[in-house]
């Protein structure tokens, strides 16, 4: 029987031209430079200005907890903590603690830590690229990264980790012409892991991360050993065909304890249109509302904290504070806020939406392409979007197991990283035996 993948409903006959702007007009530098965060003093000065003088906050309506966005009550707390409490030159040298550095790829300057094995061992070294999305940054992979690069029980490697700012995101430098989507990102983190020697990798992401991590592992597979993602999907006319079938009957099709989080299809469509505001924004208009959260340092913390409340789990919004300290603290949430305030880059990093949701995008072309790379897809329980396994096996080809952590929603490495290194030690540890055993 021919698999369905080979005649996607749309799918390109053959992998789209990809225009690899960032290497236009511009000579590839072997240069590699340390990098150390030191933010000037009037930076912070300015912040706690604006902090002083945040203007009064409208009082949330009764009863209304989080289901209105960000409740100005718990806002007020937050902005008094930020601006009495969190101290940003001890952050700065806890985020200092990992070595990073920066580097040229293409046009476009690139920020990454690159932290190596703890300890001398004479483990195997297994190269991997984390990659976050939005509103996150490498800020996420702070708790999880030295438990990758830490040799554990029972296993016969160890990883050398590189964990990417991407590109307008953070510290790394902003694209100033069209185009930058998901595709580009992809080659250019290629790039990046190349130019760092290694020639094959593991390539792990969620959010915007695994959609370029997927993306890597359809441009480059001679290169990706394998593929890890938090966050595997399908969007494809042949997906939605699927599920309408799969409705009439869906014990059919899904295990019977992941129904509810599937149909009915009414209650989740309404769901995802409660929750993607955002989204349409920021595909359409990102520098309006990036002029304003620029502005601001109240608006920037509202915006982006309450996805930390709601993608974490959805019920968090019926609570007054959306309970952001159930899996958080402040001072750590404030830190990922503050890379995007420091570095000005709240605007570049919503650019992305558009980049990708553009009509000429290239993006839209390798949404079809299967992913032929052994791949691990990891559900955690309360991720904003669900696909049955059925539906991941039609694009992830070579899906060499799904699994279902017992807890994490959308921001798993910084929610559970313990649980995150479990998941990642041992997908890639059976993609090696099944696959590479004998290399």
């Amino acid at each position: 029987m021919i698999r369905l993948y080979q005649y996607y409903l749309l799918l390109p006959t053959s992998m789209p031209q990809i225009n690899l702007i960032y290497k236009k007009g511009q000579s590839e530098t072997k240069k590699i430079e340390p990098f150390k965060i030191n933010i000037p003093t009037q930076v912070i000065e300015d912040l706690n200005e604006r902090l002083d003088k945040s203007r009064e906050l409208t009082p949330p309506l009764h009863d209304s907890a989080f289901t209105y966005g960000f409740n100005s009550n718990k806002l007020k707390s937050i902005i008094h903590f930020w601006r009495n409490k969190y101290n940003w030159r001890q952050r700065e040298k806890y985020l200092n603690s990992l070595p990073q550095f920066k580097t040229n790829i293409g046009s476009v300057e690139i920020h990454f830590i690159h932290a190596k094995p703890s300890q001398q061992t004479k483990l195997k070294t297994v190269p991997l690229i984390l990659l976050h999305g939005w509103p996150g940054s490498v800020r996420e992979f702070y708790e999880l990264i030295p438990l990758l690069t830490t040799p554990q029980k029972d296993r016969d490697f160890v990883f050398e980790v590189i964990a990417p700012s991407l590109p307008g995101y953070g510290f790394s430098g902003k694209p100033t012409e069209k185009g930058y989507n998901t595709v580009i990102f992809a080659a250019m983190m290629n790039d990046l892991m190349v130019k760092l020697g290694f020639q094959k990798y593991y390539v792990q992401g969620g959010d915007w991360g695994a959609a370029i991590a997927a993306n890597m592992a359809i441009l480059y597979p001679e290169r990706v050993l394998g593929l890890h993602s938090n966050m595997c999907f399908v969007n494809s006319p042949l997906e939605k065909l699927k599920k309408m079938i799969a409705s009439i009957y869906p014990s059919l099709f899904i295990e019977e304890k992941f129904i509810s989080k599937v149909y009915p299809a009414k209650e989740h469509f309404f769901e995802l249109m409660l929750e993607s505001g955002y989204f349409h924004l920021q595909a359409t208009k990102p520098d309006t509302i990036g002029t304003a959260l620029t502005d601001s340092p109240a608006g920037l913390a509202a915006y982006i904290l309450e996805k930390f409340s709601t993608w974490t789990n959805k019920k968090y919004r019926d609570f007054p504070d959306g309970k952001l300290e159930e899996k958080f603290t402040l001072t750590n949430l404030l830190d990922n806020v503050m890379i995007y305030w420091v570095t000005g880059t709240i605007t570049s990093s919503m650019r992305l939406y558009s980049e990708a949701f553009a009509l000429n995008s290239t993006s839209h072309d390798l949404d079809r392409q299967p992913v032929v790379v052994p791949t691990i897809c990891a559900r955690f329980p309360h991720e904003v979007i669900f696909q049955p396994e059925f539906i991941l096996r039609e694009r992830y080809v070579n899906l060499t197991r799904v699994t279902d952590p017992p807890r994490g929603g959308h921001f798993a490495a910084f929610e559970e990283p313990q649980l995150m290194a479990e998941e990642i030690f041992s997908g890639f540890g059976e993609i090696q035996r099944r696959y590479y055993s004998k290399q």
